[in-house]
């Protein structure tokens, strides 16, 4: 008797929207290999004879796999979540087994350096796979919380590479062994096996709009997750401490990895709970519900003849086409792919991206060479990396619970708030510029906070303007600003600011080495002009941030998540009704046939 109402939980549990999100949350905690480049890198630059230059290739090959997604979106368009999956899947066990191989020996001859690259770039690039089939799926099955799951979701992906680390450690010690080619191996089939397990259940689930006492019991279980994560980051930031400090055994690394695994399995604890609730509301409602519907007359949503769109004369056919697809829709509809593209909130929202991500990625990539020119120790420069990893995870899911907050209460757009993170950072830079002894541990929390608490708050900015229908390509496409802003500030203006003082200083080794090659700057002038510009450029970006949230204004004043809540109405501009939105409840509460091809939610009346 028993056994029918623990398969029916059982179904339940495995095909909801919260064991997805749980499996979601798994797949960014392993979506960290290219943060642990750093690790494995020496490995490959001596089994493969390379030279600093050639190393550096294929870092950069590695960081643009990692960073263009557009076509894994545009596949995710057309395909179920499953199969986006699978792909990053292959594409992760293919590309980094390969490099494996390559670096233990294991292929003869040694491959060239293009097809290394190519190994690297192939496995890098299933981040965005992976990305766009759990990140955008996540965002899509809880739109009204969009804010709140991109926090998260980054923020797993944040301290990925402090979990890689302790698994490492775990499985390859003793104390981390000199031998990095096992990590290697680990990055390609862990991944992989994590987004396989968990194919059949990050899909699309429409909910229904939700009453508010629902809506507030969800933010509480976000919430228990944010907990859990905290949780596991301050784990992590102590144990790095102490593995810096003490040397540890074999047993005591794995006694780190199991508490670590341990922790990541705690959210299917809240999982289970919030399914139970869930589980117990439907069958009280069940018997009920089933009677209405044998009672209910059948009814259709055959609209009256007025609602079916005019034929267009052939003379009008085309150039009303033509008008149609460049008029872009009110904000917060379904942008297509192109309306989105060519708008100036587009425009506005790309721009503050390169050139204010752009700069605290730059300062992030240069830590370590930074620290050595001012001339701290290297177990200094080890704490910067470690205390960037961390507030990095603090800034994401700060961000994403605080957005949320303030734009549900006080309707605070959000491009504000990204203005103000943008805002924060430059005191950082400006530590950077003049290297006052001590600095730079504030210059690290603060320029990790800040690309941690900017990044999901742009990305839930693209789906708030131009809506979900094409979220998957568009979620990319703000992805590409980034290494876009990190090349033009980086290599081009810190890199060549970098060797001309070095040039200056009589430091230089080869013509045409880059900055790691054989040039050594020492003092506060190496990086002093170029983070002046990158603290410019970043004013710069906050002030073309402002510029959108005085565009929007009137878009964030209103419920920009309306049409996600029971009893709303939604209007014309914007699918914002404000708060008389359910003065009709009986007319917006009509039957409603969707086409169930993609999760999103339909929009609102013309």
């Amino acid at each position: 008797m028993a056994t029918a109402p623990a398969a029916s939980f059982a179904a339940q549990v495995v095909r909801g929207r919260w064991f997805m999100a749980y499996g979601s949350f798994l797949i960014m905690s392993a979506a960290g290999a290219t943060y642990i480049f750093g690790i494995y890198s020496k490995d490959i630059k001596w089994t493969l004879g390379y030279t600093q230059e050639q190393l550096n290739t294929v870092g950069f090959f590695k960081d643009v796999g990692a960073n263009i997604g557009i076509h894994a979106g545009l596949v995710a368009e057309v395909t179920p979540p499953w199969v986006v999956l699978a792909v990053g899947a292959a594409m992760n066990l293919g590309g980094y087994l390969m490099l494996y191989l390559s670096v233990a020996g294991k292929v003869r001859p040694a491959p060239p350096l293009w097809l290394v690259c190519l190994y690297i770039a192939v496995g890098a690039n299933s981040q965005a796979f992976g990305n766009t089939g759990a990140l955008v799926t996540c965002v899509k099955n809880f739109p009204e919380s969009r804010g709140v799951m991109l926090g998260l979701l980054k923020g797993f992906v944040g301290l990925s590479g402090a979990i890689f680390t302790q698994l490492y450690l775990a499985f390859y010690g003793p104390g981390g062994g000199g031998d990095t080619k096992p990590l290697i191996l680990l990055v390609g089939w862990l991944p992989a096996a994590v987004s396989v397990v968990f194919l059949g259940a990050i899909r699309i689930i429409r909910a229904p709009p939700r009453p508010p006492a629902v809506a507030r019991r969800e933010y509480r279980a976000f919430c228990a997750f944010l907990y859990v994560s905290l949780a596991l980051a301050a784990f992590l930031l102590v144990a790095i401490v102490l593995q810096k400090r003490f040397r540890f055994t074999r047993v005591e690394y794995g006694v780190c990895a199991a508490v670590v695994f341990a922790m990541l399995l705690l959210p299917l604890g809240i999982v289970l709970r919030e399914e139970a609730a869930l589980f117990k509301h439907n069958n009280i409602r069940n018997a009920p519900a089933a009677a209405q519907a044998d009672d209910a007359p059948v009814t259709t949503t055959t609209k009256p003849q007025e609602s079916s769109p005019k034929p267009l004369s052939p003379t009008k056919t085309v150039g009303a086409r033509l008008v149609a697809a460049l008029r872009p829709p009110a904000r917060g509809e379904d942008y297509t792919i192109v309306q989105a593209l060519v708008s100036v909130d587009m425009l506005l929202l790309f721009t503050a991206t390169v050139f204010g991500v752009g700069g605290t990625l730059t300062a992030i990539d240069n830590m370590g060479q930074i620290g050595e020119s001012l001339g701290y120790p290297q177990r200094s420069v080890a704490t910067f990396v470690s205390l960037i990893s961390i507030w990095n995870y603090l800034g994401r899911v700060t961000a994403g619970f605080a957005s949320e907050a303030l734009l549900a209460r006080y309707r605070v757009p959000r491009p504000l708030l990204v203005a103000g993170v943008l805002l924060l950072t430059v005191p950082g830079h400006l530590l950077i510029a003049f290297g006052v002894p001590g600095s730079l541990y504030a210059a690290s929390v603060l320029v990790g906070f800040c690309f941690g608490a900017a990044y999901p708050m742009i990305l839930a900015i693209i789906s708030e303007l131009f809506g979900l229908k094409y979220y998957s390509t568009l979620y990319n496409v703000g992805n590409v600003a980034s290494p876009v802003g990190s090349y033009i500030l980086n290599v081009r203006v810190a890199g060549r600011m970098y060797d001309r003082e070095a040039a200056r200083q009589g430091a230089v080794a080869a013509a045409g080495n880059n900055n790691k090659g054989g040039l050594t700057c020492v003092g506060t002038r190496c990086y002093r002009e170029s983070f002046l510009v990158v603290a410019a450029v970043t004013l710069g970006a906050a002030a073309v941030t402002l510029l959108l949230a005085w565009r929007t204004r009137a878009f964030y004043a209103g419920d920009i998540y309306a049409r996600f809540k029971e009893g709303t109405a939604t209007s014309a501009n914007g699918g914002v009704a404000g708060e008389t939105a359910g003065v009709e409840p009986k007319k917006q509460q009509a039957p409603e046939v969707h086409d169930g091809r993609r999760g999103d939610d339909p929009k609102g009346s013309d």
